[in-house]
């Protein structure tokens, strides 16, 4: 199974996405999601965070730091990249 599959399987855990999608365009529809949690539903938008596993001081940082990016932008990268992580990790302790 491809590295994208395998997050397509995490993503979908938390929201509804069109399967075989390209990872900018889920990033695309991931950032439209974190708009909406930002501006409508905050509860919901810390616990898609927490159960995703987002570190929440490296996201504070980033939220800090980081210009030229919009809050969904900043947010849809960290949850893309954690979740990259889980497939770079299962991937070597499978093995």
């Amino acid at each position: 199974m491809s590295d994208t599959t395998q997050l397509l399987k995490l993503v979908a855990k938390h929201f509804e996405v069109p399967e075989n999608i390209t990872e900018s365009h889920l990033r695309e529809v991931l950032i439209k999601t974190f708009e909406y949690l930002v501006e409508d539903d905050f509860p919901k938008l810390l616990q898609v965070l927490y159960r995703a596993d987002v570190d929440q001081y490296k996201l504070k940082e980033l939220l800090e730091n980081t210009e030229g990016k919009t809050t969904a932008e900043i947010i849809a990268d960290a949850y893309i990249e954690r979740q990259k992580a889980k497939v770079t990790t299962w991937k070597k302790y499978s093995s």
